[in-house]
């Protein structure tokens, strides 16, 4: 198959590079063609080479800079997988990044996740899943109550999983030659199959609330 994705120009950091700190709007301007040419067109090619793999990858957007100045400074991406359940991807000076969330949850899925955590059968393989994934090198992470949430035993075996109100598995992929090859196609897709029995074990158990 012959991707649309050729890596990320060289150039690519030379204009984020003009970006940092807080840039004028002068500033933006002189390089919002080359912003848009450079960093996020290859995002939307690498995206779409990533979703003629997998047509579970299909459903992605690659934000535009808005008018923050982070937003210049950092390309950012989504692949939706599920409600609020996504894999994200953000190009920057210091490479590229990937994570897989769980996060802003609609009304009812907190109680979704903990009851499913709390469950002895699919409880035991989150937390078997989560290790997993800590071992690969990704960061674990989410909106964490202090305390276990009330009515489950504060000597729960999951208790430390039963107090995320959010989930994310979170690692740099790093900003080496590859990111300037089709290469990085394969890079993100080896990091999706990381992340992907965490968050297909998101889409199970944490539906949409009725």
């Amino acid at each position: 198959m012959c991707g649309q994705f050729t890596g990320w120009p060289e150039q690519a950091l030379d204009v984020l590079w003009q970006l940092q700190g807080e840039p004028t709007h002068a500033t933006r301007e002189r390089y919002r063609a080359d912003r848009e040419r450079l960093v996020r067109q290859p995002m939307i090619a690498l995206l779409n080479d990533v979703a003629d793999t997998d047509p579970r990858y299909e459903d992605f957007s690659v934000w535009h800079y808005r008018t923050d100045s982070w937003w210049w400074q950092h390309q950012g991406a989504v692949i939706r997988l599920g409600r609020k359940i996504e894999i994200g991807l953000r190009f920057a000076l210091d490479g590229l990044r990937i994570q897989g969330a769980w996060w802003y949850p609609d009304p009812g899925q907190v109680d979704m996740f903990r009851k499913a955590v709390a469950s002895e059968g699919s409880g035991r393989e989150l937390s078997a899943i989560v290790e997993d994934v800590r071992k690969k090198g990704y960061d674990i992470s989410g909106d964490v109550m202090k305390r276990p949430p009330r009515g489950f035993p504060t000597d729960h075996s999951r208790t430390n999983l039963l107090r995320h109100r959010s989930l994310i598995a979170a690692r740099p992929l790093g900003c080496e030659e590859w990111l300037h090859t089709p290469e990085a196609v394969d890079r993100v897709l080896s990091a999706a199959a990381d992340l992907d029995a965490l968050l297909m074990w998101l889409v199970r158990h944490v539906k949409r609330a009725a």
